[in-house]
């Protein structure tokens, strides 16, 4: 974004007499200066040197000896008379001591430009000519002595009518330690910080309205996996969102500091949803593949209801559930069939979820790119679920029209389409490291001199500037945020806005209105975006959900889980950590698998099946906690003119039962067939894997019956003839019994006897023959359905 360097009214060099005073001043300074330098070693070529062989590099030395550190400012903006106080410590960094220190405040030059305010900002060590006039007498305060790596704390009281504050705007303040060594022994400035003092007497005319979006955005923690009880407790894949939104942690501070703050939440459904589910009992993965109760509840409840009081009247913004990366989805995703879907299924579900956690109806008309960073593929996309307003950032739109001021946020893209520009200075104002409470104080009076100069850039013009900060600002970034929003709480240059009113601010005409295309894209976010391949994985895992959804009773208690978990796999938070996202997308797709792998055939061996028609049974077994219907199984043999099989039959199992499913086959030839059984879904896709099995088909054939027969005739005729011949020798027995025959009778009653046993002996019944068209029928040992699977291998005979 293009930006006044200088603005009319404002003087551009101080007075004749003021500026003779300094120059002679610098002069001055600059004697015992220049006597030290010229005893000084030439300080490039003896650090070289030192890393040539290897050794330390030298300390500190010059103005940069001594750190000086500005932990607090006090006020923020000076409006009247009072006092400024400055708190803070220095630090000798360098190798020897220093003595007879003392500190003092030097208010330097007002500065007339947002890149001054940068400039001064980057600038180190100490410069005569820009550092301003030194406030000594009763203002400063002495150190003393100041041993090689010791520190000391001061504080700075001086008078706002001993700053020598003129016209309003942001001056330059600093704060100097002036001391002397044993190898300097002169009073020299051995140590600067700087920073910037607003001063505004009188509000403007015109203020600024100012946007600030405040984000409640976290890292997904849920999994796809739920618990088997009938609340289906959700599985978290850790437990430090607890420490988040506990007093002290990240979550919790952005919403005692936001509720009391003119701010636009800017929230991501899936944080709403993720605590909300921590409100009833949950699991926690363990490391041993088991899970322990999770223990955060209580936080989660009370962190949710504070949330509700502190957006209570506030504008809330619903990002696409669990935040998309837009980005990787216009330059890597679209080209993957059905992943826009993915975005369009965020946004309708982010109202509905605010709207149930919160009771509060969100706007889910806006999107936001990663860093803001955007160009016209990222539009489309972002617009293509009907985003009417992409939040974007100054610095990945180029402005082509020469101004001197910065123009208001919004800007016409075409087709009833608005970027939303924030301003890239405020919003990366609080992106470093906020630990310290000097870089906190630094960030804080930066961000105020910012504002206040945009005000004063074209102070006829009234314009809507948008601040987007960083999506997951830590705790103490948050509290820095926090103290500049409340510095401008006196409405002395700016007013507070909503994202609403911004977007629908009358754009500025002299501000560009093109979007970069997509090679302008920033390389180093590039590299970060989830790759194509994430979008082929999920692209599976959508089919093998919806397929698996076809047979499903109750289709919640999957579908919700695991088409959620889908979402969360795009997040913006997995930017930069590509082995966790590749991690969390093999963990979706495998949990899929092991659920729909409970839905299965279960396996036979080789059956033998004699006769030429028989009854094939299959177990069909559902390891889920709810029925399942839709399906049918499929049996088909390798060799249909040795054995065909039955039609197909319907599937519809009990939760955590069996089905037995009988098929009737018909044997026209002996051998052994593989037969394939297979479920399929209504639709016909194949369901599983499918389950082969040998079947032995041994078949009574006609020639073989008839000789059965033939035999069973044969014995039978030989039994008639048995019985003839006794009944002869039964009637010649009685015509001679009269006629005693003592021995030959005991020899043929003997020998009749035992002819007699052993006829009987060799009697060998009857058996049943074999008819053709009758099927076994055999009877299952499940039953129709049971909890128990068959046994593997089964012997089917007629």
């Amino acid at each position: 974004m293009a930006e006044a360097a200088e603005f009319p009214g404002t003087p551009s060099a101080p007075a004749p007499a003021r500026r003779w005073v300094r120059r002679t001043a610098a002069l001055l300074a600059g004697v015992p200066l220049l006597a030290g330098l010229i005893h000084l070693p030439a300080a490039p070529a003896a650090q070289a040197r030192a890393q040539a062989h290897g050794q330390q590099q030298a300390r500190p030395t010059g103005s940069r000896t001594v750190d000086v550190a500005i932990d607090s400012l006090t006020p923020a903006v000076v409006t009247g008379d009072g006092t400024v106080t400055v708190t803070g410590t220095v630090t000798n960094e360098g190798a020897a001591t220093v003595r007879d220190a003392y500190v003092a405040l030097r208010i330097g030059p007002l500065k007339n430009s947002r890149t001054a305010i940068a400039d001064t900002a980057r600038r180190k060590g100490y410069e005569p000519s820009l550092d301003g006039t030194e406030i000594r007498g009763t203002y400063s305060r002495s150190i003393g002595e100041l041993r090689a790596g010791a520190s000391r704390p001061f504080r700075l009281a001086v008078p706002t009518d001993q700053l020598n504050l003129t016209d309003a705007g942001s001056y330059q303040l600093g704060v100097s330690l002036t001391g002397q060594t044993s190898e300097r022994p002169w009073p020299q400035v051995l140590g600067i910080e700087r920073t910037f003092l607003p001063w505004q007497p009188s509000a403007t005319s015109k203020k600024t309205r100012l946007t600030f979006l405040w984000p409640l955005i976290t890292t997904t923690r849920l999994t796809a996996r739920t618990g088997t009880d009938e609340q289906q407790s959700p599985i978290f894949r850790d437990d430090t969102l607890t420490a988040e939104l506990s007093p002290g942690g990240r979550l919790h501070q952005l919403v005692t500091l936001g509720k009391d703050l003119p701010v636009t939440w800017v929230i991501d459904p899936d944080l709403l949803a993720t605590v909300d589910a921590m409100t009833k009992p949950y699991e926690v993965e363990a490391e041993d593949d088991t899970t322990v109760p999770g223990k955060g509840g209580e936080v989660a409840e009370k962190w949710l209801g504070e949330l509700e009081r502190a957006v209570a009247g506030k504008e809330v913004v619903a990002l696409p559930f669990a935040d998309p990366d837009l980005a990787s989805l216009a330059h890597r995703g679209k080209n993957v069939s059905g992943s826009l879907s993915h975005l369009q299924t965020a946004t309708e579900l982010a109202s509905v979820t605010v709207e149930s956690v919160l009771g509060v109806e969100a706007r889910t008309d806006f999107a936001w790119p990663v860093d803001g960073a955007i160009d016209s593929s990222i539009m489309d996309v972002a617009t293509s679920a009907g985003a009417r307003n992409v939040i974007a950032r100054s610095d990945s739109l180029k402005e082509t029209g020469g101004l001197l001021y910065t123009p208001s946020a919004a800007r016409q893209t075409g087709g009833g389409n608005t970027v939303v520009v924030a301003d890239a200075r405020l919003s990366t104002s609080f992106a470093g490291d906020m630990s310290k409470a000097s870089n906190r104080t630094l960030a804080v009076q930066w961000f105020l001199a910012q504002t206040q100069m945009i005000t004063r850039q074209a102070p006829e013009k009234q314009r809507s500037i948008l601040v987007a900060p960083q999506r997951m600002p830590t705790a103490r970034q948050a509290e820095a945020m926090a103290a500049a929003l409340k510095g401008l709480s006196g409405d002395r240059w700016s007013v507070p806005q909503g994202l609403r009113q911004t977007a629908a601010a009358t754009p500025d005409p002299a501000a560009t209105q093109r979007l970069p295309g997509r090679k302008a894209y920033s390389r180093t976010l590039r590299g970060r975006e989830l790759p194509t391949g994430a979008f082929d994985d999920f692209k599976k895992t959508k089919a093998a959900l919806d397929q698996f959804e076809e047979i499903l009773t109750a289709r919640d208690r999957v579908v919700t889980p695991f088409g959620t978990a889908i979402l969360r796999g795009l997040s913006t938070s997995w930017r930069g950590r590509p082995q966790a996202a590749g991690d969390f997308r093999h963990a979706v797709s495998s949990d899929l698998e092991v659920l729909t792998g409970h839905v299965k055939l279960i396996p036979k061996s080789t059956i033998t099946l004699s006769g030429r028609s028989a009854t094939i049974p299959v177990t069909v077994q559902n390891g889920l906690l709810q029925s399942v219907d839709g399906l049918h199984l499929r049996l088909s043999s390798s060799q249909d003119n040795r054995l065909a099989v039955g039609e197909p039959q319907p599937i519809r199992i009990e939760g955590g039962h069996s089905q037995s499913v009988k098929f009737g086959t018909t044997a026209n030839a002996n051998g052994r067939v593989q037969v394939t059984a297979q479920l399929y879904t209504a639709d016909n896709r194949p369901y599983g894997a499918p389950m082969r099995f040998e079947v032995n088909v041994t078949e009574a054939t006609q020639t073989v019956i008839l000789v059965i027969a033939g035999g069973v005739l044969l014995l039978v005729l030989a039994g008639l003839r048995i019985y003839l011949q006794r009944k002869r020798r039964a009637n010649s027995d009685e015509g001679n019994k009269d006629t005693p025959e003592d021995d030959g009778g005991e020899r043929a009653g003997a020998r009749d006897t035992a002819t007699d046993e052993g006829e009987q002996a060799g009697d060998g019944g009857t058996t049943d023959a074999t008819v053709p068209g009758q099927p076994s029928d055999l009877t299952p040992d499940t039953g129709s359905q049971s909890p128990e699977p068959s046994g593997s291998g089964e012997k089917v005979d007629h």
